[in-house]
């Protein structure tokens, strides 16, 4: 049995229950589930070997979804892509994948323009929904085979729209490669088994208390961990999902949720600081409400007071969890949510967590250690980086890389993360990434990216830039190289030239004082 079980299952049970609901459309769990043997079929027709990896690059829920199980129907391996990228990203990410068939919409199809010969795995593009007006551009590999939904004819073995039982992943198989940022700055891709998924997917459900009554308010992304639990945890409790995955109009969220009686609602700080922020928020009444869950950072404890106090009846579960352990680890009941202030809580159902110091040693408690994970949802590895697997999964289990401490009752506290991660909207970045793009910039001799605190997003991105001599360059021109080359969510929101880095002792730079020094300027400038 595999995760593909979870769609199968609710379309037996509730073949006409709403499984997404949008703004203007709905979809059943029969025709979720109708769209997932046909994208199934169509692959198991064009030769999909088990194992396989497939990218998805979609921001239609239903297609999303249908696309998501279909590919697990056949055998083949989920690579979710981000649909907010750039063709240089989408192109590292297919081939560092091996990625055969891309499964995507015509509105990412400029992504793939000028991709000659780059792309030599890339087999097929699947334009999935109404095909385009337009010709394809004539830049695509002629290798490359492209089609859309009215070419796509399954044929050969797939009899009826159906694929072979056999050919469907099970629980030791690789289900999903999830991409994230790693200490390196390059993504890595993290490797989950079903039986990784199905464990942690089985575990939240048992500590949310869901059923299919359920109707959840969806506004992540499903191509990220986090939104990827929370869809998975819903097809498989049979519930309904609710979808708006943009907090770009607020009031449009509010509307859904109050029209749809929303019975719960997932996010990261900045989905709750920018719903809270719409003054309207106390007009609107939600009777069916019953839960927030909070993950994806920090939750500062001024956002949490707020929380509590504009929705009292409310219970809020504020969670941890990483990608590489399928998402989460732990939570924080709400009854303790007023006796554990800034809390993440304790281990979920099926896993364990354990505080180890540099030495190796589990620490007592209110000491600091790093945050260790065992339990059946913690990822296979990375995608070939057996090197980098070996840093984080050794005997003792997932070294989280999180240093925390722990009080007498066994609740966990997050003190720091070891590495330099940007964490902003829920969005993880390493300063690495964004630093190897302004250092190609012709004016910049030397870059230095960080994270400084924001009300809204948790931390906004801060470059501090060296120029070349005698070269001329000001932030206008070093945010449009930015914007060319970085998606939105890494572009930063300030940039300051500086003549020189502080330097340690041994030559490196100080990023403690230089950061500390930005600050000041930063916060000299709001008070003007």
């Amino acid at each position: 049995m595999g995760i593909q079980q979870y769609l199968m299952e609710a379309a037996e049970r509730y073949p006409e229950k709403q499984a997404i609901v949008e703004l203007y459309k709905s979809s059943t769990y029969r025709e979720i589930a109708a769209g997932a043997e046909k994208i199934a079929a169509w692959l198991f027709s064009e030769s999909i070997a088990p194992g396989d990896r497939v990218g998805i690059l979609m921001d239609d829920p239903a297609e999303y979804v249908s696309a998501y199980f279909g590919v697990l129907m056949a055998g083949a391996v989920v690579v979710a892509l981000i649909t907010q990228t750039t063709s240089r990203t989408l192109k590292q990410i297919i081939n560092d994948a091996d990625i055969t068939i891309l499964v995507t919409q015509v509105k990412f199809i400029r992504y793939l323009t000028n991709i000659g010969d780059s792309m030599p795995s890339l087999r097929t593009i699947f334009i999935q929904g109404p095909a385009s007006p337009h010709p394809m551009p004539r830049s695509i590999n002629r290798s490359i085979k492209v089609i859309d939904s009215s070419q796509m004819n399954p044929c050969g073995h797939a009899q009826n729209n159906k694929i072979p039982a056999f050919s469907a992943g099970c629980d030791a198989d690789l289900a999903q490669i999830i991409y994230t940022s790693g200490t390196s700055g390059k993504p890595k891709g993290v490797m989950l088994q079903h039986a990784n998924l199905m464990a942690n997917t089985e575990s939240i459900i048992q500590y949310l208390l869901l059923t299919s009554n359920e109707r959840h308010m969806v506004v992540l992304p499903f191509f990220y961990a986090f939104g990827n639990s929370v869809m998975l945890t819903h097809v498989a409790a049979g519930a309904t999902m609710i979808v708006h995955q943009s907090m770009m109009y607020p009031k449009l969220v509010l509307d859904l949720m109050q029209r749809e009686d929303a019975t719960a609602l997932s996010g990261v700080p900045s989905t709750f600081a920018v719903l809270l922020s719409t003054r309207i928020v106390k007009k609107y009444t939600f009777p069916c409400l019953r839960y927030f869950a909070q993950a994806g950072g920090p939750l500062s404890p001024k956002l949490a007071r707020e929380i509590k106090f504009t929705f009292p009846e409310v219970d809020l579960y504020v969670m941890y969890g990483q990608t590489e352990a399928s998402a989460r680890l732990s939570f924080l009941h709400p009854d303790e949510f007023y006796r554990k202030p800034g809390s993440i809580g304790k281990a979920i159902p099926g896993v364990a967590l354990k505080l180890i110091n540099r030495e190796g040693r589990p620490v007592k408690a209110e000491e600091i250690g790093e945050i260790v994970a065992c339990g059946r949802n913690i990822m296979q590895g990375y995608w070939k980086d057996p090197a980098a697997t070996a840093k984080v999964l050794r005997k003792e289990g997932l070294w989280t890389g999180d240093l925390a401490k722990m009080d007498e009752e066994g609740f966990f506290y997050i003190v720091s993360r070891k590495s330099e991660m940007i964490k902003s909207g829920g969005h993880r970045i390493v300063p690495k990434e964004v630093e190897e793009i302004i250092l190609e910039h012709p004016a910049v001799e030397d870059a230095v990216v960080f994270g400084v605190a924001d009300e809204i997003l948790g931390e906004v991105i801060v470059a501090c830039i060296i120029k070349k001599t005698d070269c001329s360059c000001n932030k206008e021109m070093l945010l449009l190289h930015c914007k060319q080359n970085l998606p939105g969510f890494k572009m930063p929101k300030h940039i300051c030239f500086v003549e020189k880095f502080p330097l340690t002792s041994n030559g490196k730079i100080e990023k403690i004082s230089l950061k500390s020094s930005i600050m000041a300027l930063l916060k000299k400038q709001a008070a003007r």
